[in-house]
């Protein structure tokens, strides 16, 4: 491998490892509240993904350059983010709160996770159409500047940047907020949060609307790189999932970790292994991360107190 090499490869895999980042926290979010994994996540994307499709191509705009390109982009993530919070918050009140409020056993939320999976995928498919279809295109300019002969694009400075921001602010809501203070709260013991005055629905529904938000907008980011389709939630969700879990399921940090070294790893095996075991490597280095640090590598060890 020669340099040049190196950062064509590790450039795309760190613009794919922010992607699978924002996904993830979307999945840590949930587990670190209610303890369960929200296996509908997937779905949450997929609908930020149509949602931007439909609201751009209803805006009729050919060749669009500078300040146009930004609203364009603007518009999208407000569009995905909005239908994937909005979902992500018809999910926990229609498959989750009702389970919780009758003190349902661990295996039912699965089960209703994974419905609410098929019925989310087979309602876009019945939408919007089986065919995958191109978000229309925001802005012309394809290249900014190159690092070592690698071309770096204004998609990848967008996926970037886009999720930089999100995480940075998803961290400071956290760690700096009221609203932060009682996800942590019910995160950490529910029940006695409960007796301090916290509202555990009230930050259950906003943990869900924060992590759809995120995953929303992680489906507009993924539809530029690619295309939007009624199953394009399913390899993606899966492996931002095995990035919450590398990093350390239930730990926000971990999972932006998780994300960002799946996105690498997989970008490279793609290139040295052949395109076929891009995601053989993902799972490979979730299998060799438990193996050794069975809580991810920020989580807590195991006997351990939280």
């Amino acid at each position: 491998m020669n340099l040049n090499e190196f950062w064509d490869y590790l450039i795309p895999g760190i613009a794919l490892g922010a992607l699978y980042a924002v996904i993830a926290i979307g999945y840590t979010l949930v587990y670190g509240v209610l303890q369960l994994i929200n296996f509908a996540h997937s779905e949450v994307f997929m609908m930020g993904g149509f949602a931007a499709l439909l609201v751009l191509t209803g805006i009729e705009a050919s060749n669009p350059t500078g300040l146009m390109s930004v609203l364009l982009v603007a518009v999208g993530l407000l569009a995905a983010g909005l239908a994937g919070a909005g979902t992500a918050f018809a999910l926990e009140k229609a498959a989750y709160r009702p389970l919780r409020k009758r003190n349902a056993p661990r295996l039912a939320f699965l089960i209703s996770a994974i419905g609410a999976s098929f019925f989310l995928q087979n309602l876009a498919g019945k939408l919007f159409g089986r065919d995958p279809k191109a978000i229309p295109e925001i802005f012309t300019n394809k290249k900014v500047f190159s690092v070592f002969g690698t071309q770096v694009t204004v998609l990848q400075l967008l996926i970037v940047g886009s999720a930089i921001a999100m995480m940075v602010g998803l961290d400071l809501l956290v760690n700096r907020t009221k609203m932060g203070a009682g996800i942590r709260a019910v995160a950490q013991d529910a029940e006695t949060a409960s007796l301090m005055g916290v509202d555990i629905d009230k930050v259950i529904s906003r943990t869900f609307l924060v992590g759809g938000l995120m995953g929303g907008a992680a489906g507009f980011l993924f539809g530029l790189n690619s295309q939007v389709s009624f199953t394009m939630g399913f390899l993606p969700g899966i492996t931002a999932f095995a990035a919450a879990v590398v990093g350390g399921v239930g730990n926000i940090r971990g999972a932006m970790l998780g994300g960002m070294l799946l996105g690498i790893v997989e970008n490279f095996s793609g290139w040295w292994f052949g395109e076929e075991w891009r995601y053989v490597s993902a799972f490979a280095v979730l299998i060799l991360v438990l193996m050794f640090r069975p809580t991810g590598i920020m989580g807590e060890r195991l006997g351990r107190s939280a």
